[in-house]
């Protein structure tokens, strides 16, 4: 899961950040309405977080946008502005939910999850597939039934393989959806979690290796 957030309180964007990547996304931040603009330009998102009172261009000015644009990357508005004439007016834009500032960051993560299971297809909390079953809502992986503990990265990793249901999901794919913008496009860093990841998986092994292609739970 990809996620954007907007917010011009640097603290804030990083504190955010931080949160959402300890549940295995990938995130990136932006500190204004323009570099939002940009980076939508330029990848596709499931969910952004957006600070309605960016500078440059403004939130609802961005929201806008985003909308006209199409595409299904879902808006989780923020704002110090909570009176239900500023959610409607939110809401009223286009975005998908609105969060009043201040927020615990449990809820905002909880709003995060529900928008990326509005993608289409919708995506069930916990995902089954070879004997693998993945709750995102708890962070738990069992493999016929045992529990097997993962560091974050090797998570989103297989998070990833499983929702792909058998077809091939090349490493840049990998990198784009679990990794965030600061990695290095030529590391090895899929593979070394994918050995980890496999390691930690036991025996008989489940992800396969298509060469030249990239890698799959068939």
């Amino acid at each position: 899961m990809r996620i954007l957030v907007a917010e011009d309180e640097r603290m804030l964007a990083d504190s955010i950040a931080a949160c959402l990547r300890g549940e295995a996304m990938a995130v990136d931040v932006a500190y204004d309405g323009e570099a939002v603009l940009e980076r939508l330009a330029v990848r596709d998102y499931d969910v952004l977080v957006l600070d309605r009172d960016l500078p440059r261009t403004h939130g609802d000015e961005v929201c806008r946008k985003v909308v006209a644009a199409g595409g299904l990357v879902r808006i989780l508005m923020l704002t110090a502005a909570g009176s239900v004439r500023d959610r409607v007016a939110g809401l009223s834009l286009g975005a998908d939910d609105y969060l009043p500032k201040p927020f615990a960051f449990k809820e905002l993560l909880a709003r995060v999850r529900a928008l990326s299971r509005r993608t289409t297809p919708a995506e069930p909390p916990v995902l089954h597939h070879a004997g693998i079953s993945l709750d995102s809502t708890h962070r738990q992986v069992f493999r016929r039934g045992r529990y097997v503990p993962l560091a974050r990265k090797e998570f989103g990793v297989l998070a990833e393989l499983l929702r792909a249901r058998g077809a091939v999901v090349s490493a840049e794919d990998l990198l784009d959806r679990v990794w965030d913008e600061r990695i290095d496009p030529f590391t090895n860093t899929v593979r070394t979690t994918m050995v980890k990841l496999r390691r930690k998986l036991g025996e008989p092994q489940v992800i396969e290796t298509v060469p030249g292609v990239g890698y799959r739970i068939p």
